[in-house]
């Protein structure tokens, strides 16, 4: 669908960003951009911020995976400026507050009351009419009458002109900042992300003053990777310790842990089969599938050893084959409650799998990591 509207709706100095309107409130409220990446520029002249947003736009058009990029304009704005002149106001016996409220009310508009019809309210604004403030001469020509009873006009006391600025005007961090808002299809945002950042610090040169920061979705993922880095170590440890503290042996430990990777390679090629990319779901469904994995490792090693202590109470002294019969009889032991416990599992999380709706897209990235794992 997407890709049919983006072949149809083509309008010149237009760019799509197909975005659901949920989608769109959730990233605006948590990241500040509509768009799935967005790339700040900020500086103190707005005519560097506009030329640098403007190439950064054609450089990340160029990055494989953005499909639409726009820089914010910061010109195209058209102001009327009021230069008060303080001196010819205070010969007058006017100050700068008295002109001010002069623009403001008697242009811009007052309210002065309220009209109430039925359960309606309707405020009352008062102003100029129109036909003597739709130009540059009329607003100077507007009457002011002064305190002294004298009447004058706007231009007597202040210079007007027209001047270009910015139509809307951001922030960030206390600096004028110009917004490109980018969007990705069918690529992982964080490899979008080191691509743009690498083509934009080689083809972009900022000027002296300015600064690029990058904002959207991607930030979460980055602090998600960096505490993944604390937590899964943690994790593995963990487990290490707990099975040490039940064999009291290292090397029956390392065994076990020795088989994690043989559930994990399962997730990796679940995960690639469905297409889905590594993220913090998938982390999580891989801390929860070696978990999973160092128990059915606990299992099995316990099970190993009953049968050669049970054979070493019928035979006395363990030779080598004896030593392979115990162990092939205990790991067939072992077969069908393991076999018993993958199908519980792949039968709970296989609808999860399958699902849709709501929180389906979270729910199946920490699934597949389980169902590969317990396949394998």
């Amino acid at each position: 669908l997407v890709n049919e509207l983006d072949r149809v709706v083509k309008v010149p100095g237009l760019s799509n960003i197909w975005v659901p309107p949920i989608r769109n409130r959730l990233d605006m409220l948590a990241t500040g951009i509509k768009s799935p990446i967005g790339v700040k520029v900020s500086g103190a002249s707005l005519a560097d911020i506009d030329k640098t947003a403007q190439q950064i736009e054609q450089v990340a058009k160029e990055v494989p995976g953005v499909t639409s990029a726009l820089a914010e304009r910061l010109s195209g704005g058209r102001y009327v400026d009021v230069d008060i002149d303080r001196r010819t106001a205070a010969n007058y016996g006017l100050n700068i507050a008295d002109v001010q409220s002069i623009v403001s009310s008697a242009i811009g508009g007052e309210n002065v009351g309220e009209t109430i019809e039925g359960l309606a309210r309707y405020p009352i604004s008062v102003r100029y009419p129109r036909e003597i403030r739709d130009s540059l001469e009329r607003l100077r020509n507007l009457p002011i009458l002064t305190a002294s009873g004298q009447q004058i006009t706007l231009g007597t006391v202040a210079r007007l002109k027209i001047s270009d600025g910015p139509p809307m005007l951001k922030s960030e961090n206390a600096r004028p900042s110009g917004w490109i808002y980018v969007d990705v299809r069918d690529r992982d945002l964080s490899s979008v992300v080191a691509d743009l950042r690498a083509a934009v610090s080689s083809k972009v040169k900022l000027m002296p003053g300015l600064s690029i920061a990058y904002s959207g979705q991607f930030e979460y993922l980055e602090r998600a990777n960096a505490r993944l880095k604390l937590v899964v170590p943690a994790t593995l440890m963990i487990i290490f310790v707990l099975l040490y503290l039940t064999f009291r042996r290292f090397d029956e430990a390392a065994l076990i842990m020795a088989s994690l990777p043989f559930a994990l390679v399962g997730g990796i090629w679940f995960l690639y089969a469905q297409g889905y990319n590594l993220s913090v779901a998938t982390g999580v469904g891989f801390i929860a599938l070696a978990g999973v994995s160092a128990e059915f490792g606990v299992v099995m090693l316990l099970y190993l050893k009953q049968a050669v202590s049970v054979r070493e109470q019928q035979v006395g002294a363990i030779s080598v084959p004896v030593l392979e019969d115990a162990i092939r009889e205990g790991a067939v032991l072992r077969v069908r409650p393991k076999a018993m416990t993958v199908a519980v599992i792949l039968a709970g999380l296989i609808p999860i799998l399958w699902g849709s709706g709501a929180g389906s897209e979270v729910m199946s990235r920490i699934a597949a990591p389980m169902v590969g794992g317990m396949i394998t």
